[in-house]
């Protein structure tokens, strides 16, 4: 299918891509969800505002204990753990081979998965596992929010239409942390099912910090506080993290049937793959 007609302008600055939005454009980044939608008639902008020829989106930064990733970093950035120092970056290298395939990810970026909100989406998973926060900015000024309060439900976020996402912030993660990512998926070309994220602090025999993020366990990403409060200060042993797999998957996660997943079978993956990520996560 074809698009419905629609104007299309490329700002040169972040200045005129909010006056754009403000106008009712539509972002281009990456493109990777919004052009499908247009091509299946899901979506009908009349304006579209590709904003890949304005500088400094596609930088990425860490200084200060905090990592800055632009609007405009592409997926395959972070396939090498060197791109982001420490233990975020062995998470993010672990979890971006999961996202589609390499075409996808050559183009696709960070910042457009957090605002489209899928539901399954990785990188939202782990941005409220990790207390990122989501910069934004419209012709009345910036704010931030934090991820936690960003999704609203299925493609619902606190962003307004006539906001643009200029970048997204993490936390670095403290050197003695481990960390993992595993999900489960019904071919390699579908949606995860489920995707877990965990990252482990473990000092003196016991789990200090536990941050797990679920992807696909609800109406949108989630952090997993049950189960974490069920590590903290357990050592790390299977018997503990099969008792956070089992919170996670009857308190935390609110699954929802779909094709050849029921309500039951759902809670069970889940409850396997916290289990078996924090497992790989706990440090040796």
């Amino acid at each position: 299918m074809k698009p419905s007609a629609f104007d299309y302008v490329a700002p040169r600055t972040v200045a005129d891509a909010v006056d754009a939005l403000a106008a009712g454009a539509q972002v281009l980044a990456g493109g990777q969800s919004l052009l499908l939608d247009m091509h299946l008639q899901r979506a009908h902008p009349a304006l579209v505002a590709d904003i890949n020829h304005v500088p400094g989106l596609d930088e990425l930064t860490a200084s200060d204990g905090t990592l800055t990733v632009g609007a405009l970093v592409r997926h395959q950035t972070f396939e090498s753990p060197g791109a982001v120092p420490g233990p975020l970056g062995d998470l993010f290298a672990r979890a971006v081979v999961t996202i589609a395939h390499p075409p996808i990810r050559a183009r696709g970026t960070m910042a457009g998965s957090l605002a489209w909100a899928h539901p399954a989406s990785e990188w939202c998973a782990l941005a409220v596992a990790l207390d990122a926060v989501v910069e934004l900015r419209s012709t009345r000024g910036t704010r931030e929010i934090p991820a936690g309060e960003y999704f609203l439900g299925p493609f619902q976020t606190a962003r307004e239409p006539d906001e643009l996402l200029t970048a997204v912030r993490y936390p670095l993660l403290a050197p003695d942390t481990g960390v993992a990512f595993t999900e489960h998926r019904r071919t390699g070309f579908s949606f995860a099912q489920v995707a877990v994220g965990a990252a482990l602090t473990v000092r003196d025999g016991v789990i200090t910090e536990a941050r797990i993020g679920l992807a696909n366990c609800a109406d949108r990403p989630l952090r997993a506080h049950a189960a974490e409060r069920t590590l903290i200060g357990a050592e790390p042993s299977s018997p503990a993290f099969t008792m956070a797999g089992e919170a996670a998957s009857t308190e935390d996660a609110a699954p929802v049937p779909e094709p050849y997943a029921d309500v039951d079978y759902r809670r069970h993956v889940i409850a396997v793959l916290v289990a078996r990520t924090l497992r790989e996560a706990a440090p040796v």
